[in-house]
C-alpha cells in the first residue's frame, strides 16, 4: 500500500503560541479577524490562520530558510524599526496577542497612512512617525522592550540598530536585523558587506544565527542576536 497523504490544512508543527507550520508554510492565528494584505487564509479545527508570505516579510523568509527560533511570544514588547505598512508586524501582532505591544517606527508618511488603517483594528501596534536615527525623539513613547527588529534600507542600518538597542532593548533581549547589502555599499560583493556587518554586530551582540534570504529577498542577510 502507498503512503497516506496528509490532509490539507493539517498542522505540522506548533512553533510558539499562535505560530504554526502547515506543510512548507508558516501561519499565525488571526486573533484580530483582519486580512492585512493579500495573504492566504486557511481554517484548521475551526480556527482561522493567515499564511505568512516569505516574499513580503523578512522574518517569514528567515523562517523558510531555516531560522531555528523566533523569539517572540505572548505578551512581548517589540520595537520595530522600519515597520512600513505593517505586513510583518501584523503577524507579530497575532503572536504577542493583546498583552503585548509593538512600537513601530516609520519615516515615510505615505506608508504610515497605510499602517494607521491596520492599527485601528490591531490595538497592540503603536505607530510612531519618526526617524530611527534619532531614538531620543521617541524615547518618551517607547519603554524597555524584549525584542528589537530592524528592517530599514540605509547605509548606516547597523549603527541605527545598535543605537536603538542601547536606548530600549533589555539586557539579554533578542534582536533581529535584515541587512540589505546594496543599501550599504553597491561596490562590494554582498558576502563582504555581510561579513563587515557581522564584525560590527559582534561588538554589542552575540550572534545566534545568520541566514541568507535569497531567493525570497535578493542580497539580504538576516541576523538573530542577543544583546550583551
Amino acid at each position: 500500500m502507498g503512503k497516506k497523504r496528509k490532509k490539507k490544512g493539517q498542522i505540522k508543527q506548533i512553533l510558539t503560541n499562535n505560530l504554526i507550520r502547515v506543510g512548507k508554510d508558516f501561519a499565525t492565528l488571526n486573533i484580530w479577524k483582519q486580512r492585512v494584505y493579500d495573504e492566504k487564509m486557511i481554517r484548521i479545527k475551526g480556527k482561522e490562520y493567515r499564511i505568512w508570505n516569505p516574499k513580503k516579510s523578512k522574518i517569514a523568509a528567515a523562517l523558510k530558510k531555516g531560522l531555528k527560533i523566533l523569539p517572540v511570544k505572548k505578551g512581548d514588547k517589540i520595537l520595530y524599526l522600519g515597520i512600513a505598512s505593517g505586513t510583518t508586524a501584523s503577524h507579530l501582532s497575532d503572536i504577542i496577542e493583546g498583552e503585548g505591544m509593538i512600537y513601530g517606527v516609520e519615516f515615510s508618511s505615505r506608508v504610515f497612512r497605510d499602517l494607521m488603517i491596520i492599527c485601528k483594528e490591531r490595538k497592540n501596534i503603536s505607530p510612531i512617525l519618526g526617524d530611527a536615527r534619532k531614538p531620543e525623539e521617541y524615547s518618551f513613547l517607547v519603554p524597555t522592550v524584549d525584542i528589537l527588529f530592524c528592517d530599514i534600507a540605509q547605509p548606516d542600518q547597523v549603527e541605527i540598530f545598535e543605537r536603538n538597542a542601547k536606548w530600549f532593548l533589555k539586557k539579554s533581549g533578542y534582536a533581529m536585523i535584515a541587512i540589505k547589502a546594496r543599501s550599504i555599499d553597491v561596490s562590494k560583493r554582498p558576502e563582504v558587506v555581510f561579513k563587515e556587518a557581522e564584525e560590527k554586530l559582534k561588538k554589542n551582540f552575540e550572534i545566534v544565527q545568520k541566514l541568507r534570504l535569497d531567493p525570497f529577498e535578493k542580497d539580504h542577510a538576516f541576523f538573530l542576536c542577543k544583546y550583551v
